[in-house]
């Protein structure tokens, strides 16, 4: 019963610790970087100045959008490796 309190308090803290996970994804070559965290949260947006224009408006759209999926994939990946290592430490194998 005492060890069923102990994987609780470290799952706890793992999925702490998830949420500090970040990931970045890409579009246009680069020239769009979404960032997110491990609760799937935009943290940052960066756009290059060259397709900041009105007449690409739609091109911008799709590639943010591109970006972020690229970020969320990421982002499942390191939860997936995250969870997998913190479950070997306390002797769960998948």
């Amino acid at each position: 019963m005492k060890k069923m309190g102990t994987i609780e308090a470290q799952m706890k803290t793992i999925k702490e610790q998830l949420a500090k996970l970040t990931a970045t994804g890409s579009a246009g070559a680069g020239m769009v970087e979404v960032t997110i965290n491990g609760e799937y949260q935009v943290v940052s947006v960066n756009i290059a100045e060259i397709i900041i224009n009105k007449k690409k408006k739609d091109m911008l759209q799709v590639m943010i959008a591109s970006a972020f999926n690229d970020a969320s994939a990421k982002m499942k990946t390191n939860i997936e490796d995250y969870t997998k290592r913190e479950a070997a430490k306390l002797g769960i194998t998948p």
